[in-house]
Formats: C-alpha cells, structure tokens, sequence
C-alpha cells in the first residue's frame, strides 16, 4: 500500500474536499555509489576552501552571487523568516481548459485521494463535475517548504495533481529561433506536404507500454552477468563510414517510401485497418 506523502484538502468555493497526496510516479534511475581503484567508499566532507579544514554544519550559512565575486551571505534563520506557510489546502483560484495548457509547465504528477469516508462524497462530486467539463483546477500548495503553483485533473477515474513551472520560469522559444525562419529556409509546397504524408504513415494511438528505457535494460543485464562472475567481452563499433548526403527533396521521398513499408508490414497497422473495415460495414447496414 502506498503512503501519502501529504494530507490536506481542495477548497473550491465554500466545498472542502479532505485528501491525501501520493505519489504517482516511480522512477527507473540506476543509481550507483562512488568507489576508489580499490574497492574502499568515497565519501564527501565540507572543507574551506581558505583552511582546509572541514566545517561543521551547524557553522555553515548560505552566500547569493549578486555580482561577479560579490557575495551576499544569508543565515538559514533569516530565511525562515520568508518560508511559504506550510498550509494544508490547496486554494482552487480558476478553472481552465486542459487543452489551454503547455505540457512545459507540468513538472512532477501525485494522485490524490479522499481522506476518509467523509471525504469520499465531495471528491467524487469536484471529479465528475471536472471530468464532464474537461477542466483543469489551478491553486497553489505548499510541499516540503516550496510553494508551487499546480494543476488538479481527472485522470483514470481519481485526481491527479501536477505541480507547475511559474511564467518566467519557462525560457522563451525566441531565444532559440535563430536560423528558424527566414528566406533561406523556407519550404515548398510540396515539401509540407510529403512531410505531412510522412506523419500521417507513422501515426498510431499512444501506447506507452510500447516503449522501454533499452539504456537501462542493457546496464542491468550488465549488471547481472558481473555479479555472476561472468567475463564481459565489449565489442568495438564498426566504424561509420559516412553516408550519401541526400537533398531534402529526395531524404523526403526515402522517408516516405520507408514508412509506408512499415506500415505495411506493422501487425498494429493491419490491426487498425481491420477495425475501420469492420466500423464501415456496420455503419453500411445501418443505413440500409
């Protein structure tokens, strides 16, 4: 059974919906220590830079570069003064259309669950309101003595909650449009268009148990045959010899012809195909 990592409730108007916070994601990082040559631990200390000597902890505050080599230092109890106030609700202040929203902004997903029997009413009454109108709830919540601005959805019959990048956390995409527009390179016609032919070759529905972190997959398999004592043999890379350089025209039409043979031979696409056949049929009989 999980644990909530957090306890509090949605306030929307005058409704107060008790909940729990959980998290609703897992991730799959290999995680490894640090070692000599020997086989002995690393460990870290806090050393001055000045003396050499290592600090305590109690004896360390916090320095701000306001400029370059001008530090401002800050005492951990000063900037206790200015920790958010760990509240236990999260305020609802607007409702927005999911698709109003840049998947940029949405930083890390908990679900959240009513908090007791009592709770479970008004839960279920802000989840299907918001499923039926397909909003999203924005408010703010304190987690862990930082406070973020977060979005409340329906998602697979319980509420998730993302917490959110604010506006100018976010880097402009002017900052990074240098060469993607202009004359020289503009497209044709008929360039959009075989591109367009392209995507619609290798669209599917999403399925995100089609794809796996092979990196990870291949390190634990490493992994196991060391702690095995097997001998690992690490082939060298063919090495590349260079390829034709294509035009875009002509990578264009490579891309196309490729997809359709994929799509062809794709067991998903024959699949689907199927499915849209069966569809035309039935709607066939129907209508006669």
């Amino acid at each position: 059974m999980a644990r909530a990592i957090w306890s509090g409730s949605i306030s929307f108007g005058l409704v107060n919906v008790p909940v729990k916070l959980y998290s609703a994601v897992h991730q799959q990082d290999i995680h490894f220590s640090q070692f000599d040559k020997n086989g002995n631990h690393i460990k870290y200390k806090r050393v001055s830079e000045k003396t050499g000597k290592e600090v305590d902890y109690g004896d360390i505050v916090k320095g701000y570069e306001v400029k370059k080599g001008q530090w401002v230092m800050v005492d951990p109890d000063e900037l206790a003064e200015y920790k958010p106030e760990a509240t236990k609700t999260v305020e609802i202040s607007d409702f927005v259309a999911l698709e109003e929203i840049d998947p940029i902004y949405y930083e890390t997903t908990y679900y959240l669950a009513p908090d007791g029997k009592a709770a479970a009413k008004p839960y279920n009454l802000l989840l299907e309101a918001m499923e039926k109108q397909d909003k999203v709830a924005i408010g703010k919540v304190v987690l862990r003595t930082k406070q973020y601005l977060a979005a409340i959805r329906p998602l697979d019959g319980v509420l998730a909650l993302s917490t959110m990048l604010f506006a100018d956390e976010v880097v402009s995409t002017k900052e990074v449009q240098n060469g993607a527009s202009g004359k020289d390179a503009s497209v044709s016609k008929r360039e959009v268009d075989m591109a367009a032919q392209i995507i619609d070759s290798l669209t599917s529905e999403w399925d995100p148990s089609r794809y796996h972190d092979t990196y990870r997959q291949e390190v634990l398999k490493l992994l196991k045959k060391k702690a095995e004592g097997k001998e690992i043999v690490v082939e060298e890379p063919e090495e590349s010899e260079g390829g034709e350089v294509l035009d875009l025209m002509a990578a264009l039409e490579a891309s196309l012809k490729q997809a359709k043979g994929s799509k062809k031979t794709s067991p998903r696409a024959k699949q689907s195909t199927k499915k849209k056949s069966t569809s035309s049929r039935s709607r066939a009989k129907k209508s006669a």
